[in-house]
């Protein structure tokens, strides 16, 4: 049969898939409902902030005034509310409110006095801060001094009486006279926080008379709000650099005091005069560091602007700053998109969730030795790799559309604001670059259990840390950004920093009306989406390169070395411990029979010429095993010379550790042979053994089978594997069904997890003969049966060894006999004898076993009694009055024998006796004995 092409396998291998997949339904549901679960908690907590903003206090209506509950209609006050700084941002707001301009000025206990770090005299001293009456310090510098002091010296008018703010209309007094605050500046002009938080407001002039130090009231947005004098204290510096140094010590954490020396602003006149006017400001900007605030700045500006215009026209000379106002704006409704809230945090795990599946997936495949069992029975690299890539590839799309459209349908922002073509794109190329990572990281796992719990611990600390500390250091501005491109080198951070842009995006989306991320947006210096999508691409094909390469070293079958890529340019180094190896072979040359030398010479008359009719043929095969920690070599074989040919059955006898399961492993590509070689069909295992396994099959000692699959579809994967295909294939699957009694009852499509023992056992030797394979090897095939299914078993043996070679591993006599054609009994890595079982029995088995059972007063009799019959008899059992000798066949006639018996039944009585030919088990036991002797001794 031809050999299966590379799509055949990689057919064999996605319906063997699509069936797992079948069978795994359950899992699947709990996959999907796990971003589901997710989703719908968030909506439902998405529901429930919205009924609670839906609330009349959370809208614009009308309201009693001063906080009364019950008022007539006429007295409600409808609209913004003023006391409410949360309608601002919900009312429709067609006439904004004016406000009366104000300086941005420090608390009392701020304001700059006289320190260690600030010895000037011109400071006041700290004394002040005690009845709060520091003045507010304002710094002046500038080329021209003169210049400088005469403007400055107008910025603050005279003394303000009570009646300016009844008598005349408030915003055009305020703008003849400096007002402060210090408050903290909202986000809009809707509100000023400075006339709704009860803090006073301050006028400022040159000097405060007692009067007006006890303050005043200010009528202004129906309330009454405290207005209270503070003296303005202008300095004069003689340079920017000092006025820098003492606005840093003033800052918090600029001096080594601990105190807060704040400077209310400073002006730099530069080189203004009559004729031109230059000046800069510096003011404290740290209230929208984090926050974007409005800062009070203009006042500033007009303040000195209108000082340069009296100093040039005179001091009736101003421009009026009445007021401040917002722009209108329409009603808003309130909505909190929880999604951009939570969803970085709790979108990494769902999309982190698929690494589990598919690192157990993988290690499953390893810890069950399934990877192996496949590429035994031919399944190439290529196919496997392309397989099993697309097929978590094909899981992880669905996943994501399923998990994306669910979220879209329930209207979460972070899905329907965002750009999909830029959700694609992400999501694709991490999962494909998490698909690649699982690939690699399986190399390190072995058991499933262990990966599993180390995968679902990186899962939930890959979110924990990055919600707890990557976005801290996103978000802070001063952190280097290289180091955060180090940090999503990462996998899951990269992944964090992407849903972390796209919630970005739609938070401010959904607030402001202009939509989420875009792929222009991918151009902005502070959205980190496409530093993210390079690195994950990167690593995508870094990873999945690294991935196949580590795969290939410890490629399920023979390892390969780390340069194998390079083999072709290697020398070829003899193995370190080779003289003693020699050593070794020439004494146990000493010792080999004429079988085995009869055995080595048809070895080199087949190598001299090749015929295709001996399938295996082995040419001095050794296998050996470094010594370590000061122990010495492990000679595994020894100088093996085998030659199997088609139609034969060739069975390995031998304790446990003799080296059959070594020689077994290099036949079938496990490891490598030390020295030496071998043939499979012409093909030599150390270079071509990607086309001897689809030549071959294995039936391997422990049964290597998929739990969720059935009997009948193990046989159909490896069936395929082996190039069957339809009709064919289906009458050879129930042909090995019905030959290995596995069709009846239903049992053929019963899963392999409900198989019994015996069952998974007849089902692996069902998988080894499928497809005809011209090699098979069966490591004890029989065992754990009982007598009936054995049989049955060996009669399928006999039929299938009629075209095929076949090499057989037993430790039952009776099998052994019963099935080989020719018998091998190994011993210490050595093969010592070849040969059918009659010729084994002739050649070592020279004696009659003979048992006689009396009382034990007679014991003595019996042993006179077969010492009569031959001298030369050897007692090898006594026990309780039984009794068995070793009678040389060349000493006695059968006849002898029981003449005797019945001349010693006349004489006592026999209870039992018997004579036995030398059975097979004899033979095996002794040459085992003998070969551990000769060991011993060498």
């Amino acid at each position: 049969m031809a050999n299966p092409s590379f799509w055949t396998q990689a057919n064999a291998l996605l319906r063997k898939n699509l069936t797992f997949q079948k069978r795994n339904v359950k899992t699947n549901v709990q996959l999907v409902l796990f971003p589901v679960i997710l989703c719908l908690l968030v909506f439902a907590l998405q529901c429930v902030i919205d009924t609670q903003f839906d609330k009349p206090e959370f809208k614009c209506g009308c309201v009693c005034r001063n906080n009364r509950t019950r008022c007539a209609d006429s007295e409600k006050v409808c609209g913004i509310q003023y006391s409410d700084l949360l309608q601002a941002a919900l009312c429709a707001i067609p006439k904004p409110p004016q406000w009366p301009p104000l300086l941005q000025l420090p608390e009392p206990s701020n304001r700059a006095v006289r320190t260690a770090s600030l010895p000037f005299s011109d400071f006041p001293d700290a004394s002040c801060r005690i009845t709060d009456s520091c003045p507010l310090t304002m710094l002046f510098t500038a080329e021209n001094h003169s210049l400088a002091q005469t403007v400055t010296a107008s910025m603050f008018g005279s003394a303000l009486s009570m009646s300016d703010y009844y008598d005349r209309d408030i915003y055009a007094t305020s703008a003849m006279n400096v007002l402060g605050s210090d408050s903290a500046p909202g986000q809009n002009n809707f509100i000023e926080p400075a006339f709704s938080t009860g803090l006073p407001i301050y006028y400022l002039q040159r000097n405060c008379s007692d009067a007006e130090k006890f303050g005043l009231s200010l009528p202004i947005a129906d309330n009454e709000v405290e207005l209270k004098c503070a003296q303005a204290l202008n300095l004069w510096r003689n340079s920017s650099s000092e006025i820098n140094s003492e606005l840093y010590k003033g800052y918090y954490g600029g001096n080594t005091e601990g105190q807060v020396n704040e400077i209310v602003s400073a002006f730099d006149f530069l080189n203004s005069n009559e004729n031109r006017y230059n000046v800069s400001i510096w003011y404290n900007s740290t209230y929208g560091r984090h926050t974007n605030v409005l800062l009070r700045i203009p006042r500033s500006i007009n303040l000195i602007s209108n000082s340069y215009l009296q100093f040039l026209l005179g001091p009736g000379t101003k421009v009026l700053f009445e007021f401040v106002k917002e722009m209108p704006k329409p009603e808003s409704n309130f909505r909190l998109d929880l999604s951009s809230l939570l969803g970085t945090l709790f979108f990494t795990w769902v999309v982190l969730q698929l690494f589990p599946v598919v690192l157990t997936s993988l290690v499953y495949e390893k810890q069950q030795k399934l990877r192996i069992m496949m590429k035994m029975h031919g399944l190439g690299d290529g196919p496997y790799w392309m397989i099993s890539y697309g097929y978590f590839l094909a899981i992880s799309v669905t996943y994501m559309l399923c998990f994306v459209i669910f979220g879209s349908l329930l209207g979460l922002k972070i899905f329907t604001i965002n750009d999909y073509s830029t959700q694609f794109v992400f999501y694709f190329i991490y999962i494909n670059l998490q698909i690649a990572l699982a690939f690699l990281v399986s190399s390190i796992f072995s058991n499933v259990k262990t990966a599993t719990v180390t995968a679902y611990i990186g899962v939930f600390g890959t979110g924990l840390l990055g919600g707890f500390l990557f976005q801290f250091f996103v978000q802070n501005t001063s952190f280097p950004r290289g180091w955060i491109i180090v940090m999503e080198l990462y996998p899951g951070f990269a992944l964090y920093r992407g849903l972390y842009e796209f919630a970005q995006f739609s938070f401010e989306g959904s607030i402001s009306g202009t939509g989420g991320m875009k792929w222009q947006n991918l151009s902005e210096s502070t959205n980190g989406m496409k530093e993210v999508l390079i690195i994950m691409l990167a690593e995508w094909i870094v990873i999945l390169f690294a991935a196949f390469y580590i795969d290939q070293i410890l490629s399920s079958g023979s390892r390969k070395s780390p340069l194998f890529f390079l083999k072709g340019f290697q020398k070829k180094t003899p193995f370190p411990n080779l003289d003693t190896q020699m050593q070794v072979s020439k004494v146990f040359s000493q010792m080999e029979k004429r079988d085995v030398i009869q055995e080595k010479e048809k070895v080199e008359e087949l190598l001299r010429e090749p015929t295709i009719n001996h399938a295996i043929v082995c040419d001095d095969l050794k296998k050996v095993y470094p010594g370590r920690d000061g122990n010495p070599d492990k000679f595994a074989v020894r100088g093996l010379f085998l030659s199997v040919p088609q139609g034969e059955c060739f069975g390995m006898l031998g304790p446990n550790g003799a080296g059959k399961t070594s020689f077994i492993n290099m036949m079938i590509g496990l490891t490598k042979p030390t020295s030496g070689a071998a043939f499979v069909q012409g093909l030599d295992i150390r270079t071509h053994m990607e086309g001897i396994y689809t030549t071959m099959g294995v039936c391997p000692q422990h049964d290597l089978l998929w739990e969720s699959l059935t009997g009948r579809e193990h046989l159909l994967f490896y069936g395929r594997l082996k190039n069957l295909k339809g009709s064919v294939l289906a009458q050879a699957v129930e042909e090995s069904l019905k030959s290995l009694n596995l069709f009846h009852g239903g049992v053929a499509d019963k899963q392999a997890r409900k198989y019994s023992g015996g069952m998974k056992r007849r089902l692996s030797v069902a998988i080894s003969l499928i497809g005809d394979p011209r090699v098979v090897y069966m490591d004890e095939p029989s065992s754990g049966l009982d007598p009936a299914s054995r049989k049955s078993l060996w009669n399928v043996v006999k039929h299938a060894k009629q075209n095929r070679a076949i090499i057989l591993t037993t430790h039952s006599m009776e099998e052994a006999e019963a099935l080989c054609d020719r018998l091998g009994i190994f011993v210490n890595g050595s093969l010592q004898c070849v040969g059918n079982p009659k010729e084994l029995k002739a050649r070592y088995g020279g004696t009659y076993v003979f048992t006689m059972t009396t009382s034990s007063d007679h014991e003595k009799d019996v042993e006179n009694m077969v010492h009569r019959l031959t001298p030369n008899a050897n007692k090898i059992y006594h026990l309780s009055g039984t009794q068995k000798f070793e009678l040389p066949k060349e000493d006695v006639r059968i006849g002898d024998v029981f003449q005797a018996v019945d001349a010693a039944k006349r004489n006592f009585t026999v209870s039992a006796w018997g004579l036995v030919d030398t059975t097979l088990e004899d033979v095996f036991i002794k040459v085992a004995r003998d070969a551990n002797a000769f060991d011993t001794l060498s």
